[in-house]
């Protein structure tokens, strides 16, 4: 399984960004070994559509689960069409996050957390 994280930074110990299409970067983790790979977001400074091509990115990926702050709706439903579950209103770090996600303490967002 591969999770996505939007991240402020390139590594475990960066904070989790709170936006979903604008983050910095995409964290990709294998949360069984917690192998990774570090992507800078290239649609972070597109005028719009960030939401839907990071949605499309992540996919590419392989990504099946989405870790961020707040995803918004276009994101979300572009998220969803790709199978890919969202959980949203995250905060801490990427590595605690996962930790988390491990623990199966996160639950999927039921809508789109942001405008």
């Amino acid at each position: 399984m591969k999770v996505a994280v939007s991240s402020t930074g390139p590594d475990l110990d960066s904070q989790i960004d709170p936006r979903f299409g604008r983050c910095s970067y995409f964290i990709i983790i294998n949360p069984e070994d917690m192998a990774f790979e570090v992507y800078p977001n290239e649609n972070a400074s597109l005028g719009g559509g960030a939401g839907i091509q990071s949605a499309q990115f992540v996919a590419s990926k392989g990504a099946q689960v989405v870790i961020t702050g707040n995803c918004g709706p276009k994101a979300m439903k572009a998220l969803e069409a790709a199978g890919i579950k969202v959980i949203s209103n995250q905060t801490g770090t990427v590595r605690e996050a996962i930790e988390q996600f491990k623990e199966g303490r996160l639950e999927p967002a039921s809508g789109p957390g942001g405008p």
